[in-house]
């Protein structure tokens, strides 16, 4: 049992499939978690997250595959047995006990003798020092998450996993803990793994994603590069906003390929685009899209329509944009020290972008 909990390096899954009945919930995956890195696992409700991540703390065993942390291989142990820790979104906090006792609690347990000292340094990491005599039901929700991460981090586990542990939180104090978690991750040092459905929850943390859908990996790589660049639709569309329009690659014009969307030539650039013939889907982000009352000259990729609707958003003025082919655009304009353009629905406008923002993916794939 040592054996399992003394396991240290990455963390891999090797063609990993989990079923229940004749439902498959993880379908043949592969991963590879660098040891230290702050990973996230970012997808819908039933994608197969969680229980990926279940996988990893021994509270399911895979239908197939293995799962390894460096050498040692953990498949078919126990929970306890594995160097690994949960923070669920329930903190799960002894309400009799003081937030230094409920931290104390695992090392205590397994006879540690310097258990209060190594409780008292968990709670400095997370900035809960001064509560440290209070019972549970004296902090707020945000104090008790930060309790739960203690009482995990003092294990000094190999992988800490983190199973949607924000979002019971409200927004400003979710966008805090974002932010904590991240310095807490850097100073430890420790694999973190967090399991979520919130998309600006995994940018803002995470040094690497994987986007999830029906029990497969969709693609993984750091945050802006997915954003960026999606390899398929699904990952257009559940990452962040998209304009997006079926089309047919018409031909190349040097390194674009040239596509009719909807009755538009558009120009994408060849190497970001997953295919380059037949049926594309084009997609671009509606902060690369620039919005002006005159066609610009030699821009290449432009296209008229008619405004629907204007948001003031604070930092940006948000456009929605009816397009000729009857979808409609969304433009994302920086409220700079600048003149405004007026615009108010029902006015013409032009909408440009570089074809070097664009993207294709397969149009097909969901």
């Amino acid at each position: 049992m040592a054996g399992f909990r003394e396991a240290r390096g990455d963390l891999e899954l090797h063609n990993v499939t989990k079923s229940f009945g004749d439902f498959t919930a993880v379908d043949d995956i592969d991963l590879l978690v660098p040891r230290g890195s702050f990973f996230a696992l970012l997808g819908p409700s039933g994608c197969g997250k969680t229980t990926t991540l279940r996988m990893v703390a021994g509270l399911e065993q895979p239908t197939a595959g293995r799962v390894t942390i460096g050498d040692t291989d953990l498949t078919g142990s126990r929970p306890y047995e594995r160097p690994v820790n949960t923070v669920f979104q329930s903190y799960a906090l002894f309400p009799h006990l003081t937030i230094r006792d409920n931290v104390a609690f695992g090392p205590k347990r397994r006879k540690e003798k310097d258990a209060a000292a190594r409780a008292d340094e968990a709670l400095e990491l997370v900035q809960m020092t001064q509560f440290a005599g209070r019972k549970p039901a004296q902090l707020s929700g945000g104090q008790q998450q930060r309790v739960a991460l203690a009482r995990a981090l003092v294990n000094h586990p190999e992988v800490l996993l983190l199973d949607e542990p924000l979002g019971a939180l409200d927004l400003k104090l979710r966008r805090e803990m974002q932010v904590e978690l991240k310095r807490i991750q850097t100073e430890v040092g420790l694999t973190f793994i967090h399991v979520t459905h919130d998309q600006e929850e995994a940018m803002t943390m995470a040094d690497t994603v994987a986007v999830m859908n029906r029990g497969r990996i969709e693609q993984l790589g750091p945050p802006a590069l997915l954003y960026d660049l999606p390899r398929t639709r699904f990952v257009a569309n559940f990452l962040g906003q998209a304009n997006t329009g079926v089309g047919t690659i018409e031909g190349t014009d040097g390194d674009h390929l040239v596509a009719d969307v909807l009755g538009t030539k558009v120009r994408i650039a060849r190497d970001r685009s997953q295919v380059h013939d037949g049926e594309v889907l084009f997609g671009v982000r509606p902060e690369k899209v620039t919005v002006s009352r005159k066609q610009p000259d030699g821009a290449g990729n432009d296209v008229k329509g008619v405004v629907r609707d204007v948001s003031f958003l604070g930092v940006a003025t948000s456009y929605l944009v009816d397009m000729p082919s009857g979808t409609t655009w969304s433009c994302y304009e920086q409220n700079l020290d600048v003149e405004p353009i007026d615009l108010r629905p029902g006015d013409e406008v032009w909408l440009t972008w570089n074809p070097g923002h664009a993207f294709g993916v397969e149009a097909d794939a969901q």
